[in-house]
């Protein structure tokens, strides 16, 4: 006996409910609709499978052993349909690091909304790493690295910058040691071990004995050193919005280039994608725009650095 597809998938969907209003609505049908499926299956095996009460419906003996059964089948064929599901090109789905979210994307984005009204953007505040193998899932993703990710496009955007940073009440209380001797300040720890040693061999002066203390996360260092604790290496971009509010400033000129960089980062499969498109082609233009304003302020000295 061969049952209706659709009369399986709505006694699956009120099994798991177990009412059958939320799984009429999770199905987009009327309760009487549903109803009506569940009692013709029910005709058709000449089986009772409910037991229906006044706090919703149970699955009867012969009905939890049908929807052992039947659930994985119609389990597995969601999964095998969803590559093929319809995508909306004017849907774009990005994840974006947090603090690069709020320290860059974020001011810059109304440029966009504005030029691309048509475009319906879904922003993820995420660090993990994104599945794209997950259909419909994510459309792209901000990322900083090495650009050498397997199975996806990664397209360079800037590179990422160090400098030392301070809040204003430390520098104030530092001025006689000099920031030409940093290692007389106290220093906090970066999630990168590697970082200051690798600037002070680039730049002179010797590591401290110690750390006043470590952070293993970015936006933590960073929040560290405007409240006074000690000296960060900063990274410049996710550290603009506290240097333009002057709740830190730079300790000097030099600035460092970390091996890492910030990339957009997309499956291949996406390329044609028609809001990823307007969003890549307005995005690359920022990305431009920003390194060539680090460097103008790298040569004179911006954000408030001190001399």
């Amino acid at each position: 006996m061969r049952a209706p597809l659709h009369a399986l998938q709505g006694f699956v969907a009120a099994a798991r409910a177990g009412n059958l209003t939320r799984a009429a609505e999770a199905m987009h049908l009327t309760v009487s609709a549903l109803s009506h499926q569940i009692r013709s299956l029910e005709q058709r095996l000449d089986r009772r499978l409910f037991e229906r009460g006044p706090r919703g419906v149970h699955p009867t003996a012969d009905g939890q052993r049908l929807l052992e059964q039947v659930s994985p089948h119609l389990d597995a064929i969601e999964a095998a349909l969803r590559p093929f599901a319809a995508r909306r090109d004017d849907v774009l789905t990005l994840s974006v690091v947090p603090s690069l979210a709020s320290a860059w994307l974020l001011p810059r984005l109304s440029e966009f909304l504005a030029a691309q009204p048509q475009v319906e953007l879904n922003l993820l505040s995420d660090a993990a790493v994104v599945d794209f193998s997950r259909p419909g899932q994510v459309d792209a993703a901000l990322r900083s690295g090495r650009g050498q990710w397997p199975g996806v496009v990664a397209e360079h955007l800037f590179d990422d910058w160090l400098a030392p940073v301070a809040s204003p009440a430390l520098v104030a209380r530092m001025r006689k040691a000099g920031v030409e001797r940093l290692q007389d300040w106290p220093l906090l720890g970066d999630p990168g071990p590697d970082a200051w040693p690798a600037w002070f061999a680039r730049h002179g002066g010797d590591m401290p004995v110690r750390f006043a203390a470590r952070f293993g996360d970015a936006e933590a260092l960073h929040r560290a050193a405007a409240a006074g604790l000690g000296v960060a290496l900063g990274r410049l971009t996710r550290v603009r919005l506290l240097l333009e509010s002057r709740q830190l400033q730079r300790l000097g000129r030099q600035r460092m280039k970390t091996d890492y960089a910030h990339y957009l980062v997309y499956p291949p499969r996406h390329r044609d994608h028609a809001a990823l498109g307007a969003f890549r082609d307005w995005l690359h233009g920022e990305a431009r725009a920003h390194a060539a304003a680090m460097a103008r302020g790298s040569r004179r000295a911006g954000d408030g650095a001190t001399r």
